[in-house]
C-alpha cells in the first residue's frame, strides 16, 4: 500500500514526483521520454539523470500527425497509424528496459485537432501511455529547459520549430522568461493561400507579432528542432565546414541568409542525398528557412547557435535538483567517462593538481578544457595502440558533450591524441585543425605532451613521485624529484619530459627534492 501522505502520480502532473535526490537512485535509473510532435514521434531513454545526457537509446519516426491539420481541423490519418504503431513498439520496448519514469507528452497538432483528445484516449487504450498534451508556453519552458541543460550560461532567445508552432522563449542567468507561441510551423505554412508572396507577408505578420510581445533585443538566437538542425546541417555542406556536430554550430546572420539563398535555388533531392537528411524531413525545409530567415530581418541576432537538446532534455532537466543543475555539464560528462571507461578512475583530479603549475596563467575557460582533457586522458586505453591517438581525437570531436562548443571539442581532441602521440602530421584529422588558431594548437600540443608525461610517472598519484615547477622569465621547467621519483624518472619519462619542455620553448631542469624524516 502507498503512503497515504504520498501524492497519487497524477497530482504531480505529466513529470511525476521529483526524482533522483538520492545520486545512488540517479545513478541506477534510466528516464524514458515519448515526444509526440506534429512531424515525429519519438523515444528517448536517458542513462539516469546525469548532468550532461546520456543517451541510452533514440529511436525517431516521422508520422506528420499535423499534416494538413490546417485545412481539415483533424489529425492527419495515415500520421494516427504510424503515430499509433510507433507508440505500441515504444511502450514495449520501454517496458523490456524497465524504464521507470516514461514520460509522454503530446504538442500542436494533438493539442489543436478535433480529435486530439479521441487520439489520447486510443494511445491509453491501445498502449497504456497516458499522453500529456501541453499548451504553447508550457512547450517553450520545455524547449529552454532544454538548451539551459546544455549552456547553463545561455542567454538570448530560444526559437523551437516543429510541425505545427514554433515557440519563442526568452533566458538568462539560468533561468525563462517571457514565452510565446506561432502557428509557424511549415504544415501550418503550406495551408496558406496566395503563393509565395502571401506567405512571406504572413510570416513577416506574425513574427513582427512576437517581437513586440516579447520586447526585448538579445544578441544570440538559439535554435530547436529538425528543420532548423537540418538548415545548420545544409549550412555546413555549403561552407565545406569540416565538422558535423550539430550541437553547437553556430551561424552568422550572412551565412544564415547565403544558406536559405543556396536552398531555394538548388535541387532540394540533390541538397537530401548529400546531407543525408530524410525526405519527409526535406520537404519542410524550405518553408522553414523562410521563417529563419525572416526571423533573423526582425531580431536582427548576432549569432544564431543550434541545440540538439530541446523538449526531450527539457524533461530530464525538470527531474534534476537544483544542485544538479547547477554543475558544469562537460566537467559531469567527463567524469562519469572516467568512471565507467578509465583504468584507474580518479587519476584524472590528481593529474591536474600535477600539472597546474604549468598553466597558473590561464583563463577560467581554459582551465575547464584542461580538466576535462586530464579527466578524459585514460578513457581509450581499449583501442588498439596504433589507433588509439587518432580514437580519442575522434570520440570526443564527436561525443554527446553539453557546455563545449566546436573549437573546444577540437582544442580537447587534439590534447589527447598527443597524450598518445608527439607528431599530428599526416593525420586524417588534421582538417578540423581550421578552426583553432596555432596559438590554440600550441597550447593543445603543450597539455597532450603534458598529459603525456604525467600519466606515465606515477603508480597512483604523480605528486607523489615529484613536482613541476615553471620558470617563464627564466625560460625554465624544472622537474623536481623524491627518492621514489629518481626510481620512476627512467629513459622513456626523461624523453617525455624533453618533448613537453620543447613544446613549450623551456629548457628543462632536473632536481632533487630535500626531504625530512
Amino acid at each position: 500500500m502507498s503512503d497515504p501522505a504520498e501524492p497519487a502520480h497524477d497530482e504531480w502532473g505529466p513529470f511525476g514526483q521529483p526524482l533522483f535526490q538520492d545520486p545512488s537512485a540517479r545513478a541506477l535509473s534510466h528516464v524514458g521520454v515519448i515526444d509526440v510532435g506534429s512531424n515525429s514521434v519519438r523515444m528517448v531513454v536517458f542513462d539516469g539523470a546525469a548532468r550532461s545526457p546520456a543517451y541510452f537509446y533514440n529511436e525517431k519516426i516521422l508520422c506528420g500527425l499535423g499534416a494538413g491539420l490546417d485545412a481539415t481541423g483533424m489529425l492527419n490519418p495515415k500520421g494516427k497509424e504510424r503515430a499509433l504503431a510507433a507508440l505500441r513498439r515504444f511502450a514495449l520496448v520501454a517496458k523490456g528496459m524497465k524504464v521507470s519514469p516514461l514520460t509522454a507528452v503530446a504538442t500542436a497538432a494533438v493539442r489543436e485537432a478535433k480529435d486530439g483528445a479521441a487520439f489520447q484516449a486510443e494511445v491509453l487504450k491501445e498502449t497504456g501511455l497516458k499522453l500529456w498534451v501541453i499548451d504553447g508556453a508550457e512547450e517553450a519552458r520545455l524547449s529552454a529547459q532544454g538548451v539551459l541543460l546544455g549552456w547553463p550560461e545561455a542567454e538570448g532567445i530560444v526559437c523551437d520549430i516543429g510541425g505545427s508552432s514554433m515557440e519563442l522563449a526568452l533566458i538568462g542567468q539560468g533561468r525563462i522568461g517571457r514565452r510565446v507561441t506561432s502557428p509557424l510551423g511549415p504544415f501550418r505554412l503550406q495551408q496558406v493561400q496566395g503563393g509565395p508572396k502571401a506567405r512571406k507577408k504572413h510570416i513577416e505578420k506574425i513574427i513582427r507579432g512576437l517581437k513586440a510581445e516579447l520586447e526585448v533585443h538579445h544578441e544570440k538566437i538559439y535554435l530547436v528542432g529538425g528543420s532548423w538542425r537540418a538548415i545548420a546541417r545544409l549550412d555546413m555542406e555549403r561552407r565545406g565546414y569540416p565538422l558535423t556536430v550539430l550541437h553547437e554550430y553556430r551561424m552568422t546572420p550572412d551565412s544564415v541568409m547565403a544558406t536559405v539563398d543556396w536552398i531555394a535555388t538548388s535541387d532540394l533531392n540533390d541538397l537530401r542525398l548529400r546531407t543525408g537528411t530524410s525526405a519527409e524531413r526535406m520537404e519542410l525545409v524550405p518553408l522553414a528557412a523562410e521563417v529563419l530567415s525572416q526571423l533573423v530581418r526582425s531580431f536582427r541576432p548576432k549569432e544564431i547557435d543550434v541545440s540538439s537538446y530541446g523538449i526531450r532534455e527539457g524533461l530530464l532537466y525538470e527531474h534534476m535538483p537544483q544542485k544538479l543543475r547547477a554543475r558544469d555539464p562537460l566537467i559531469e560528462s567527463c567524469r562519469f567517462s572516467e568512471a565507467t571507461m578509465a583504468r584507474m578512475p580518479g587519476f584524472g583530479k590528481r593529474l591536474y593538481a600535477f600539472l597546474e603549475p604549468l598553466f597558473k596563467s590561464a583563463p577560467e575557460g581554459r582551465l575547464r578544457l584542461i580538466k576535462a582533457a586530464c579527466l578524459l586522458h585514460d578513457t581509450t586505453w581499449r583501442a588498439h595502440p596504433d589507433y588509439r591517438a587518432e580514437a580519442c581525437f575522434d570520440n570526443v570531436t564527436r561525443a554527446n558533450l553539453g557546455g563545449l562548443d566546436h573549437p573546444g571539442r577540437v582544442f580537447l581532441g587534439l590534447a589527447l591524441l598527443h597524450r598518445y602521440k608527439n607528431s599530428r602530421a599526416g593525420s586524417r584529422l588534421e582538417p578540423l585543425l581550421q578552426l583553432l588558431t596555432d596559438e590554440q594548437i600550441a597550447e593543445a600540443e603543450v597539455l597532450g605532451k603534458a598529459m603525456r608525461f604525467g600519466a606515465m610517472f606515477a603508480i597512483d598519484d604523480p605528486a607523489d613521485a615529484g613536482e613541476l615547477r615553471l620558470y617563464p622569465r627564466k625560460g625554465v621547467l624544472e622537474l623536481a624529484l623524491n627518492r621514489k621519483g629518481v626510481d620512476l624518472f627512467g629513459e622513456v619519462a626523461q624523453a617525455r619530459f624533453a618533448s613537453l619542455a620543447a613544446a613549450m620553448k623551456m629548457t628543462a631542469k632536473i632536481s632533487t627534492l630535500r626531504e625530512t624524516a
